[in-house]
Order: structure tokens, then sequence, then C-alpha cells
């Protein structure tokens, strides 16, 4: 585990909101189960708890808590280059602040490494949303990242975004449909 990844999961099971690297952009977590996480990393990015999150994990078994058991082993490997959230039927006990007003439940496999590493380094999914104020634009270096959210956050993570030029694609898992193109 790196050095950074033990620090993030240090704040994380605290009870703090990070910023990290994604694939494609800087992004702010908690941990999900954190109701009272969420509801500040909600308030930091001035969003709406009615339009849901996104969970990562590095790996799939980090999710299984999460989904409905009849979808595990459904999600496809990910593409290093061409990140996929997946909206996926999730499992009962996830809480609404993290569904919001939707049936489903977004979820990625991460192939960022500083974002994997701190799953496992909390060994679970942790919230994944773009690091900007609702409706602005993303966080996509780290001295945005720094400028806009050094202070309101309790850590940034250091590492760089990649290998992705953007936010992830979202599509529905059972349908294929596409609900957010690839951005770059």
């Amino acid at each position: 585990m790196t050095m950074a990844a033990s620090l993030a999961s240090e704040v994380l099971l605290g009870g703090g909101v990070i910023a990290y690297p994604t694939e494609g952009v800087f992004g702010l977590g908690c941990l999900p189960d954190d109701t009272d996480a969420v509801e500040r990393l909600l308030w930091i990015k001035q969003r709406s708890p009615l339009k849901g999150l996104i969970l990562i994990a590095a790996r799939p078994q980090q999710l299984d808590d999460w989904i409905d058991p009849a979808v595990r082993g459904a999600l496809p490997e990910p593409d290093p280059q061409q990140p996929i959230t997946w909206i996926v039927r999730p499992a009962a006990r996830v809480p609404a602040i993290v569904t919001g007003d939707n049936p489903g439940l977004a979820v990625r496999i991460t192939s960022n490494p500083t974002a994997a590493a701190i799953c496992d380094a909390v060994d679970m999914p942790i919230v994944s949303t773009s690091a900007n104020i609702a409706g602005r634009p993303v966080a996509r270096n780290a001295f945005i990242l720094r400028r806009n959210f050094g202070r309101l956050v309790d850590l940034v993570v250091p590492g760089e975004c990649g290998p992705a030029s953007g936010p992830s694609e979202i599509r529905e898992l059972e349908t294929g449909r596409v609900l957010r193109p690839r951005q770059s």
C-alpha cells in the first residue's frame, strides 16, 4: 500500500472527504456508508442529493455488498483507455443518498492506480464524483483542484489523472444504452 493510499484510508475511515485522481478527472470521495460524509461531500459540491453518486472499486468483489446479487459477475472487464460507469440494480442496503432519485446505482471498476489503491486500502468502494461545483467545469489539474477544494476537503491525494481525458461514459448494464457519452 502506498503512503498516499494509507493516509487516504485513515481520512476516509475517520469520516472524511478526500479529493483524488481518477481515470479522467479529479474526484471527490468518501465512504458510501457514511451518511454524514456523503452529505458533506454533496454540500461541498453543491450537488442535489436527488442526482445520485458513482461508486468506484478496485475489484468487482468490492461491489458485492452494493449491487443486486443477480448482476454480480455481469460487469464487463474495464477498458483502461475508455472507462465506463455502469448503472446496475443496487442491493437493498444501499442508502438513498447514494442512489438519489434513481432506480439504479452507478458503479465503475477504476483503472487509475491511485484510486484503486485507495479502494484497496479501505477494502470497499468509495464515492467518486467529479471535483467541481455543480454545473461548473471539473478540475483537470492539481492546481485548480487545490485552489477550488483544498480548504473544503480533509485531504488532497497526490497523483495523476489518467489514462482517459475526461469523465467516464455512463451506460445501463441491462440495456447497454448510453446515458452520458464519453467526454474528452
